[in-house]
């Protein structure tokens, strides 16, 4: 018993049945809150005045002292004596004592100090918290506002985080320590006392550190501070703005850590207790340190992701047309707003021959670089297939489709590590072509949707049309065109999913909102996309796009046609026709003279080669179309005739006189064409 009394670690107190202490052990008087003397003879409640819920304690050891069940391991807490001194937390255990006969004579009470214990535990639900909380989000912002909130109030009164503004924009940070001059973006700001408490500089602020300065020195060796503040701290002058800060706040105690990842700074962490906090210690530096790590690591994933989508979408940007072309006949006008991911939607429009254009969206499945560079090759592709060898919508898109089923076998047999392996290719994509002299519409798409058409009369309407499977599919049917007639003044809208909101539950057609916003065919194309944006647009991962198309009919005075009666004397004939059409046009003689050689070249192998009726065609828009068309399949070919040949130079003169020149294949034959560039005094749009 003298050895209990004497050597045990534990507080033991022995009450009487008055709960007045007649006996403590030496352990007792050593511990914190617990008066050095005139401890017997006082009751157990006065020996232990700072305990919160003094009564209750007192009710449970009464409890003990009445039933005999006795009370294990009941945590309390000890109010400081004064402002500075931390709160500690102790255990109390209560045992009732009888003697031999039964007789109670007291209360034995052990009180143990668990007040590191309960710090411990503390720390590691915060540090657990912000394991939970920090990271959420791939975005170097969000991550630090998720660390401030995390922190305040539980752990800090008040939490700054600043990041290096290179992270911020996804670039690299400096290996090792950063000098001071290095700017800083204030990128989260906390406190207990609420948005309006005093700020050395406002959340998004950029400046360099102040030198020498606890923040500075951090910086500059990586290493954390535990700073004791007051009024007297040489270093707040070097600092005024925080110095203020410091002050108004009441801060009494700092602790700064740096946010460095494999020897690199990425920023630091800013913690203050304010008022009557107890300060820091040691072993809280301990834990803001794990904090710092968790979070730098968070931060270096945000900037990487930051750097990706930034590298994806300028790579995007450059793949994608600034200003797509407004032909003659065609007025257009775009909306490419990119995903919050990065993705890889694209439009397009392109000259065909025959006066016609192409009008082409598309989107590729995924985000980031692939989906960026996939959608480069495929527009790539669209535009060899069209603008070279003029294909049909339904024939474009199943050379469209080899060549994704192509890239997608390429994918497959990369390694698993390849991040391109974890993406299977897919896109979708919608390709139309606007003929203005049939004032036609004939589209194909591919797993995409439909075009809307709005009438000049406001009315809209979605064509009934059969959607192939979506690009890199190597099964399903084969893709079909639909042609539908098109009024002049009529707007073509194609877009991707993305640009539509969630339909009502139940709702079969998901375009009636957009058919709503576009049903105004008097305003500008560039309104319109803009009131798109406005009404339709919602937070999206992938890329929202939008191509409007308002359509013009060619003038009666700009075409000329004639049908030839496939005879010898065809070629003088066209000649002629061609002579009095370009004057009447009022076109160079120049050009008039280039043209008639032309098309005397044309017609004369349409003779020989190809097969009745054959038709002469010309057009004049932003430039002089030459077209000769005949039933036959039969492909021409450039030869390079030698000099005893008597034949063979045709299409080669044809090539050397004509801007571009091209065979287009119908169903009902070939036609084989060229283009001419016309002054610009002579051009429609130069009239305008």
């Amino acid at each position: 018993m003298d050895a209990l009394f004497t050597q045990s670690p534990v507080g033991l107190h022995v009450l009487d049945t008055e709960l007045r202490v007649v006996r403590v052990n030496t352990a007792t008087r050593g511990m914190r809150g617990v008066p050095a003397d005139r401890v017997l003879g006082r009751r157990f409640t006065e020996v232990y005045a700072g305990l919160h819920a003094l009564e209750e304690v007192e009710a449970m050891v009464r409890g003990v002292l009445e039933s005999g069940v006795p009370m294990r391991g009941y945590p309390v807490r000890l109010r400081p004596e004064t402002d500075r001194e931390r709160e500690s937390v102790h255990s109390v255990s209560a045992f009732r004592l009888k003697d031999p006969q039964g007789t109670v004579l007291g209360v034995a009470v052990a009180v143990v100090d668990v007040t590191e214990q309960e710090e411990a535990r503390a720390r590691l639900r915060v540090l657990e918290a912000v394991r939970e909380r920090v990271g959420r989000t791939l975005d170097v912002i969000a991550t630090c506002q998720e660390l401030v909130e995390t922190l305040v109030p539980g752990f800090a009164d008040v939490a700054v985080v600043e990041v290096v503004d290179a992270v911020v924009r996804g670039e690299e940070s400096p290996i090792g320590p950063l000098a001071q001059e290095v700017p800083l973006r204030r990128a989260a700001f906390r406190s207990r006392g609420g948005p309006h408490q005093a700020q050395a500089h406002p959340v998004g602020d950029v400046r360099s550190l102040s030198f020498p300065t606890p923040y500075a020195q951090t910086l500059t060796d990586l290493r954390p501070r535990l700073v004791a503040l007051g009024t007297d701290s040489p270093w707040l002058g070097a600092d005024p703005a925080r110095a203020w800060a410091i002050r108004a706040s009441g801060a009494h105690s700092l602790i700064v850590a740096p946010l460095a990842l494999r020897g690199a700074a990425l920023g630091l962490v800013s913690v203050y207790r304010t008022g009557r906090s107890e300060p820091y210690n040691q072993g809280d530096v301990g834990l803001v340190l794990e904090v710092a790590a968790h979070t730098a690591l968070c931060i270096e994933n945000a900037r990487r992701f930051t750097r990706e989508h930034t590298i994806a979408a300028t790579v995007q940007r450059h793949l994608l047309p600034r200003y797509p072309s407004s032909q003659t006949t065609v007025e257009t006008a775009h909306l490419h707003v990119p995903g919050a991911d990065g993705g890889g939607g694209w439009f397009d429009t392109i000259a065909l021959s025959g006066a016609r254009t192409a009008l082409v969206v598309g989107d590729v499945a995924g985000h980031g670089i692939q989906a960026a560079t996939t959608m480069g090759q495929l527009r790539t592709v669209i535009h060899c297939l069209a603008a070279t060898l003029d294909l049909e919508p339904g024939e474009l898109l199943a050379r469209l489709n080899d060549t994704a089923t192509f890239l997608a076998a390429e994918r497959a047999d990369l390694s698993p590590g390849d991040p391109l392996y974890r993406q299977p290719l897919s896109a979708s994509c919608v390709y139309a072509v606007y003929d203005p002299l049939t004032r036609t519409c004939t589209f194909c798409r591919a797993g995409h949707p439909a075009p809307v058409i709005v009438h000049p009369d406001g009315t809209t309407q979605v064509p009934d049309s059969t959607a192939g499977p979506s690009l890199g599919s190597v099964e399903g049917p084969p893709f079909a065109a639909t042609t539908i007639e098109i009024a002049s003044g009529s707007i073509l809208a194609l877009y991707t999913p993305e640009m539509l909101p969630a339909p009502p539950a139940g709702a079969d057609d998901d375009t009636g909102v957009l058919r709503d916003v576009l049903a105004h065919p008097g305003r500008s194309l560039q309104d319109l996309c803009d009131d798109s944006l406005y009404t339709l647009r919602s937070s999206s991962p992938g890329d929202a796009v939008l191509l409007l198309a308002r359509t013009r009919s060619l003038p009666a005075h700009s075409v000329a046609s004639w049908l030839l009666s496939h005879n010898p004397t065809d070629a003088a004939v066209a000649r002629r026709h061609t002579r009095q059409t370009l004057t009447d046009w009022s076109v160079d003689e120049d050009t008039a003279y280039a043209t008639e050689l032309i098309v005397s070249e044309l017609v004369t192998n349409a003779v020989r080669y190809g097969t009745p009726p054959l038709q002469l065609r010309l057009i004049k828009d932003r430039t002089l179309t030459c077209e000769v068309q005949d039933t036959s399949t039969s492909a021409p070919h450039l030869r390079h005739a030698r000099t005893v040949d008597e034949g063979g130079r045709g299409l080669f003169i044809v090539a050397q006189l004509a801007q571009k020149w091209g065979t287009r294949y119908t169903t009902e034959g070939k036609t084989i064409w060229t283009e001419q560039a016309l002054p610009p005094s002579a051009s429609p749009r130069a009239r305008r």
